[in-house]
């Protein structure tokens, strides 16, 4: 599989990936994750995007596609690849869509994971986080056995501070003003497949069937 996972924060893409590797060895890369590999590798590109955070600068366009560039051609991403949060921006897209042309590779589609805003407000509002082991808990769906004390650890489990109903609204307003774009990009290019979900069984289901 060769996919970009896009979807509203708390829409559930980190988990769908999850799941979706499990299948057949596909690889989940996030923006996140490439540039905190290529820091820890020391590699030239992450040289500057650590100048460029520690600064408390945006990573540039041009420096997330080299470092999306590298990743893509490391040997684990032959089994295929998940792009969960990348790309965030149409001038993203159209830098990785000539970065895999380039290379010979073409996506098997876009999955957008449509989930109302009221579901994605009552997720992460009752989301709970370890400080110590990042385990995730929902004080309704999955509570700690002990209040605030991580089971796996026993670290604080705590609420992220991006994760309170005013810092959400701001994430969600983030979202559809720079990367909900994207939806509609995709679909120009004949390659969207939205599910309308909120389980990441179904949306793991309609991309089954997508693929046949």
């Amino acid at each position: 599989m060769k996919l970009i996972l896009l979807g509203a924060p708390g829409a559930g893409k980190g988990t769908v990936a999850k799941l979706l590797t499990k299948l057949d060895g596909s690889v989940q890369i996030s923006t996140g994750d490439i540039l905190r590999g290529a820091v820890a590798a020391g590699t030239e590109l992450g040289k500057q995007a650590q100048a460029a955070m520690a600064a408390g600068d945006l990573v540039s366009d041009d420096l997330i596609m080299g470092i999306m560039g590298d990743r893509l051609k490391e040997d684990d991403c032959k089994a295929g690849y998940l792009l969960d949060g990348f790309p965030r921006t149409i001038p993203q897209a159209e830098a990785l869509k000539v970065l895999l042309e380039n290379m010979g590779e073409k996506l098997d589609f876009a999955v957008n994971i449509s989930v109302p805003t009221e579901v994605i407000l009552d997720r992460l509002t009752t989301r709970r986080t370890c400080e110590g082991c990042g385990e995730i808990y929902n004080v309704k769906s999955n509570p700690t056995k002990v209040e605030g004390v991580c089971d796996k650890c026993g670290g604080a489990v705590t609420q992220r501070a991006d994760e309170t109903e005013e810092a959400i609204s701001n994430r969600l307003n983030v979202y559809n003003d720079q990367t909900a774009p994207l939806i509609g990009f995709y679909e120009n290019e004949g390659m969207l497949l939205t599910v309308d979900a909120t389980s990441s069984d179904a949306v793991i289901d309609a991309i089954k069937a997508k693929l046949g």
